[in-house]
């Protein structure tokens, strides 16, 4: 798991027109879905191509998903367990899932110090 600065993430989304963003979120869902040890979720590759297929839909399931495997992935690391379910479902609904890969990373950045996996 390797931390990332979450400004330049964003800065990167917003330069490169979205395509930084598609990476982002597919490294989001790899890397949660790793430290929460799940096995039943889909890749980031599948994710990202259900989102497309659905016109966006699948995205807004994808977070509200996702909070749930942070959480698991928080639990497995020992920091303190954030349920965020609500709050990225709404930002999802009202097109702001840049700020959910925001919230995200810095959960995730959170794991790696923890655990020294910095990279």
């Amino acid at each position: 798991m390797k931390e990332r600065n979450i400004a330049t993430c964003i800065i990167l989304t917003i330069v490169t027109l979205g395509i930084y963003g598609i990476y982002w979120m597919v490294v989001l869902n790899d890397e949660t879905k790793a430290a929460a040890k799940d096995t039943q979720f889909v890749t980031g590759g599948v994710a990202f191509l259900l989102t497309l297929v659905t016109c966006g839909i699948y995205g807004i399931y994808w977070c509200y998903k996702m909070a749930e495997l942070s959480a698991k992935a928080q639990e497995n690391a020992g920091v303190a367990v954030k349920d965020n379910k609500i709050v990225y479902l709404l930002l999802a609904l009202f097109g702001l899932s840049i700020v959910v890969y925001a919230l995200m990373q810095n959960d995730l950045n959170e794991i790696a110090r923890k655990n020294g996996n910095v990279a």
